[in-house]
C-alpha cells in the first residue's frame, strides 16, 4: 500500500473510531440502570455517647482523639467501603436507652446525608450521665433493630464502662437476645485507666470526674478487700463486652485500627444477597475513552 493510501486509511479509521466513541458517550448518558444481584449489608449503628467515650486515649493521624471521635472516623471509612445497596442507620446510647436518629438508608445515594448526620453525633445529645450498657443500651438497640424488620443487624460501639458499676447483687439477669437479630459489639478505648473528662450541658470541658463524684465499688465486693476502687478512671472493658457478646450470640471486636470496623462490617456472615440498581454507564464511557486515546495516539503517528 502506498504511503498516501495508508494515511487515508488511518484517517478513515480514526474518523470511524471518533464516531463510535461519540455513540458510546451518548449511550453512557442514556444507559438505563440495571438491577443486578449483589452481596449487601444492613446495619443499625449505635454510638455510646456517655462521658467516658470522650476520654482521649486513642490516636488519629498522630494526634490524640477521643473514643467517640475515633469510632466516628472509623465509621466514615466504612461508608466508603460498603457496596452500593447496603444500608446504614444511626442511633445513640446513654442512661439505659438507645435513641434511633436515622433508620438504615442506602449508602451510595445518601452518602453526603450519612456523613453530615454522623458528624453531628456528639456528647451534647446526652440526656444523662449514667449508663446501663448490657441490659439497657444493648437490649434497646436489639429491640430497635427487631422492630425495623428482618435483616437489620446491630453494631453497638462502646468502651463497656457501666456507671455506676455492675455489682454481683445487681448483675443483668434478663435475656436481652431476640430471635433473628445478630451483630457486633465493638469495643473502643485504651488498656490503661485514665481520668474521665467532665462536660457541661453545652459540651464544654469543665475538668475531670473525681473519686468522690462517682459511685465506687464497696470494699466488701471488691476482688481484693485491700484493693481500691477507681470508677473515676476509664479503660476498655473488653473482656466484659466479649462475655456479653457471647451470651447473646453477637460477635465482639476491638476497634484499635482505622480499618478494624470496616473489616468487621464486611464480614460475609452478615451479608444478604439482593437485587440492587446498578449504574452501568461506566462501561460505554470507558470504551469511548479507550477509543479516543487510540485516536490521539494515531494522530501523533500521522504528524510524524
Amino acid at each position: 500500500m502506498k504511503p498516501r493510501d495508508r494515511v487515508r486509511s488511518m484517517v478513515r479509521s480514526r474518523d470511524a473510531a471518533v464516531g463510535l466513541a461519540a455513540l458510546l458517550l451518548i449511550a453512557a448518558l442514556v444507559f438505563p440502570t440495571i438491577e443486578m444481584p449483589r452481596e449487601t449489608f444492613t446495619y443499625m449503628v449505635t454510638f455510646d455517647i456517655t462521658q467516658s467515650m470522650e476520654t482521649e486515649d486513642m490516636a488519629s493521624n498522630g494526634a490524640p482523639a477521643s473514643r467517640l471521635a475515633f469510632a466516628k472516623a472509623a465509621m466514615r471509612n466504612v461508608l466508603t467501603r460498603l457496596p452500593c445497596g447496603s444500608k446504614i442507620g444511626w442511633s445513640i446510647f446513654t442512661g439505659q436507652a438507645t435513641l434511633p436518629l436515622l433508620p438504615p438508608i442506602e449508602v451510595c445515594r445518601n452518602f453526603d446525608a450519612l456523613l453530615a448526620s454522623l458528624e453531628g453525633i456528639d456528647g451534647r445529645m446526652r440526656w444523662t450521665n449514667w449508663s446501663r450498657i448490657a441490659e439497657g443500651g444493648i437490649y434497646s438497640a436489639i429491640r430497635v433493630a427487631h422492630e425495623l424488620g428482618r435483616g437489620v443487624e446491630v453494631v453497638f460501639v462502646t468502651d463497656g464502662q457501666e456507671a455506676p458499676p455492675i455489682l454481683p447483687s445487681n448483675s443483668p439477669t434478663i435475656d436481652i437476645a431476640m430471635p433473628g437479630v445478630t451483630g457486633w459489639l465493638i469495643g473502643v478505648g485504651g488498656d490503661q485507666p485514665v481520668p474521665i473528662p467532665k462536660s457541661d450541658t453545652e459540651g464544654h470541658r469543665v475538668g475531670f470526674w473525681s473519686a468522690s463524684e462517682v459511685v465506687q465499688v464497696p470494699p466488701a465486693l471488691r476482688a481484693a478487700p485491700t484493693a481500691e476502687s477507681h470508677e473515676e478512671l476509664s479503660s476498655l472493658h473488653g473482656e466484659y463486652l466479649a462475655q456479653v457478646a457471647s451470651r447473646i450470640g453477637f460477635s465482639y471486636r476491638r476497634l484499635n485500627r482505622a480499618d478494624s470496623l470496616a473489616r468487621a462490617l464486611q464480614d460475609v456472615r452478615f451479608a444478604h444477597r439482593e437485587r440492587v440498581p446498578t449504574d452501568m454507564r461506566r462501561i460505554p464511557a470507558m470504551l469511548a475513552l479507550v477509543l479516543l486515546v487510540g485516536c490521539y495516539v494515531g494522530s501523533l503517528r500521522l504528524r510524524k
